[in-house]
């Protein structure tokens, strides 16, 4: 009786979790390349646009010297941090099987990175801990970061485009 009550659980329990793959949004891995891509460009526009927002409040000379030291710090992440990790991701994705979740374009311990970085932007904005002459080339230098090296996705997912779609001609 025993045995047969949890046999018929584990029945209904794999049902079920079968039942839940029809559910799980999946696309081909080299669609995660490119939502990484569109996904950096539009958080590093939207990291430019709050600060250009602080920028009616600055004198001229605090905006130059926000973009250019924004700048600066933007081409120095890029290089040497979000590139590297974008061809790590790019490795990773290139590992999955055909079609996977269309949120593992990320790995799940990133979610929860992301949920903090968030959640200490909102405070240091919504805040005076930090003044706003301070975090604003933080926040064009890490926007700048983001857009730049989302073009190493941008570069993969379009080599991989081409591979698939290549017509081969026969010559005579």
């Amino acid at each position: 009786m025993i045995i047969e009550r949890a046999g018929k659980r584990l029945f209904l329990f794999l049902k079920l979790n079968y039942n839940m793959r029809k559910f799980k949004p999946a696309v081909n891995r080299k669609y995660l390349i490119l939502l990484s891509a569109v996904i950096w460009n539009i958080v590093g526009i939207l990291l430019n646009l709050i600060a250009a927002k602080w920028f009616a409040n600055f004198e001229l000379w605090q905006i130059g010297f926000a973009y250019s030291a924004g700048g600066v710090l933007g081409l120095i992440i890029s290089w040497f941090g979000f590139r590297h990790l974008a061809v790590k991701n790019i490795n990773r994705i290139s590992k999955y099987p055909e079609k996977v979740c269309v949120f593992a374009f990320q790995r799940w311990q990133m979610y929860f990175l992301v949920a903090v970085m968030m959640s200490m932007g909102f405070i240091m904005r919504s805040t005076e801990l930090i003044p706003k002459f301070i975090l604003a080339p933080v926040y064009v230098g890490i926007g700048l970061a983001l857009f730049l090296a989302a073009f190493v996705y941008h570069k993969e997912f379009w080599s991989l485009q081409l591979k698939s779609s290549k017509v081969y001609v026969k010559k005579n």
